[in-house]
Parts: structure tokens; C-alpha cells; sequence
């Protein structure tokens, strides 16, 4: 008798550098107190990279920790997704420097860069790539390492950002169990709420962008909380309809880190007070297209998640854009 399978999460890992980095140093580079950070993101602290490491050394140390996990070898991989908006270099894509660093030879590899999204747009090509081959595995990892690209004079992202990445290898599980359903959306018509200005083609690096700090990240805060209050919480209501449930019932939220005072207003407007929901940022910070695998990685570790249980991703941020799963965790995982 041939069992139903779906598709879903088989394993996680997460990798955060060894520096930690408290209110208290932030707070002296870019002119404000420990106390206002903590007011105004909840955060504690956070982590920075190396001088030595790059964005795909944390992800080969998230990959394999999620291999290991699995009980998989390198070579046991058919694709690797790495999601960053901070890769090693414009070219070659950081995931064929994560795919070496592994030894993971057999994989095909590629990049997508959706900023905080991207590592729920790169679940759902991984679920399409199942989808097409049932016995293939593919990891997915999203990696960011902030710190080399924030200016400590503006506190607006100074405060928030930091390094980390965390993974998950995508394959075949037995049913019910899996993901239930993803969604997408993508708006472009508010791209300069978040951006790097300089260093690609429309404004090439010069010694004037680099002078003018063209290179540092840039965000809009106060109108990104607004994209987020706005459109965060209708896009999650719609994806529990969709598949057939409500957002009461879900038993974990598993959010990008973006600010603690902003999930708390996530969660208040979506009606998921009934749910766990999971923050590392008060240690971590926000970590890009890491937020939602480190902090999945951290539940999962943790014995919080159990079979059966509907679990709630979401990552929201640069673009604009929104990526959202659900999926009932079970014994892949």
C-alpha cells in the first residue's frame, strides 16, 4: 500500500555569529539610550558577524545543521535556495559558494533576493520543485548579514538590523501533514520604502556614492508600519480561508522579526491571540530573510512544536512584499 505524501519540512538548522552586541554599544554609536531601543523595537541584542565571515559562511553553518538533522548527506541534496539581500558578491550567486562550502555537488543552486520575504518565496519554489519530482530534497536557507551595510547614524535601522541564517530541507511527508497553502504578493509601487541606492546598475559604486553613503541600507520606518499594519494582516486572514481554516486555530506564528512593537500589532489585527508566537528578535534582532527559519528553527529545537500542529509563516518587508504559509507540522519534521 503506497502512502499519501505532501510536501513539507523535513528538518531545520540556524546559525547566529558568535559576537553579541547589547543596547548599550549601539545605543553609544548612534546617539540614543539603551532605554529607547528597547521602547521602540523591544530589542536587547543582537549578533554580529566576523570580520572573516561572509553571508554564505553563516548559511553553510545553518545548512548543515539542518542536514544533520535530517540524517542527510551533502550529496543527498538535489537543489539549494539561498534567499539574501546581502550575498557575497553581485556574481556568483551565494548559493553556489553555500553548495562548495557543503560539498553539496549533486544540487543545483540558486539565489532569490525578496529581502525579508524571501525565505517564504523561496518555500514555495521549493514546493514546486517537489511537486515535479516527489523523491527530491531541496534545501532552502535565508541568510543576512546586515551589519557591514548600516549606517550608525541613522537610528531609524542601526537599532533593528543584525547577522544570521537559519535552513530547512524541503521533501516528501506522509500525510495530512505538510504545507497547506502559500500565498504571495509583491508591490512594487512602494520599492523605495526599503533600498540600497547605490552599487547596481542604475548608480554603479564611485568613490561619490560611496562618499554620500549610497551603500547603507535605508528604510522608511514609519511608512513601512503602515504597509505592514495595512496589508500584513488581511493577507493572513485571506491564506487561512483559503485552505480551510481560521486564524484562531492556528497553534503557532512564526513572524519575521521586524520589531517587537510591530508584531505585536501584527497579531492583535490578524486575531492571533490564541497563538504561540515566536520571537527571537529580542536577542537576535532583525535578521533578514533569516527572521522566520532562525526563529522556526529555534521552536522546533525546543520541543514547542508538535505533530499535528498548524503553524503560521510569514515574512514581510522589502520590495514591498508579503510571502505567508500554513502547514501542519508532523512527523517529517
Amino acid at each position: 500500500m503506497v502512502m499519501d505524501r505532501n510536501i513539507g519540512i523535513l528538518s531545520t538548522g540556524s546559525y547566529l555569529p558568535k559576537r553579541e552586541v547589547g543596547n548599550d554599544e549601539v545605543a553609544e554609536r548612534v546617539g540614543v539610550t539603551p532605554e529607547w531601543i528597547e521602547r521602540k523595537t523591544q530589542i536587547l541584542s543582537r549578533r554580529y558577524a566576523a570580520p572573516h565571515e561572509a553571508t554564505s559562511d553563516l548559511a553553510v553553518r545553518a545548512g548543515t545543521q539542518a542536514l544533520e538533522q535530517a540524517g542527510l548527506s551533502a550529496d543527498q541534496i538535489d537543489y539549494i535556495i539561498v534567499s539574501t539581500s546581502t550575498g557575497d558578491f553581485p556574481q556568483p550567486p551565494t548559493s553556489y559558494l553555500v553548495q562548495h562550502g557543503l560539498g553539496a555537488y549533486s544540487a543545483a543552486c540558486f539565489d532569490v533576493n525578496v529581502v525579508c520575504s524571501g525565505f517564504v518565496y523561496a518555500l514555495a519554489l521549493a514546493r514546486s520543485l517537489v511537486a515535479v519530482s516527489p523523491d527530491s530534497r531541496v534545501l532552502v536557507i535565508g541568510a543576512d548579514l546586515y551589519s557591514r551595510i548600516l549606517d550608525f547614524g541613522d537610528r531609524r535601522t542601526a537599532v533593528l538590523f543584525a547577522d544570521g541564517a537559519g535552513a530547512a530541507v524541503v521533501g516528501s511527508v506522509p500525510a495530512p501533514h505538510g504545507i497547506l497553502g502559500i500565498d504571495l504578493a509583491s508591490r512594487g509601487d512602494a520599492h523605495h520604502l526599503i533600498r540600497v541606492e547605490a552599487g547596481g546598475s542604475r548608480n554603479p559604486a564611485t568613490a561619490e556614492t560611496v562618499a554620500d553613503g549610497g551603500h547603507f541600507f535605508r528604510m522608511d520606518g514609519r511608512a513601512v508600519r503602515d504597509f505592514v499594519a495595512d496589508n500584513v494582516p488581511p493577507a493572513l486572514v485571506a491564506l487561512a480561508r483559503r485552505v480551510g481554516v481560521t486564524l484562531p486555530q492556528v497553534n503557532h506564528f512564526v513572524p519575521h522579526q521586524a520589531n517587537g512593537v510591530m508584531l505585536g500589532e501584527v497579531v492583535e489585527r490578524a486575531g492571533l491571540g490564541n497563538a504561540h508566537t515566536h520571537r527571537t528578535l529580542r536577542k537576535y534582532g532583525n535578521v533578514g530573510s533569516a527572521s522566520v527559519p532562525v526563529a522556526l528553527d529555534e521552536a522546533h529545537r525546543g520541543g514547542a512544536l508538535s505533530p499535528g500542529d498548524l503553524v503560521l509563516l510569514a515574512g514581510f518587508g522589502g520590495g514591498m512584499a508579503i510571502g505567508a504559509s500554513l502547514l501542519t507540522w508532523g512527523a517529517g519534521a
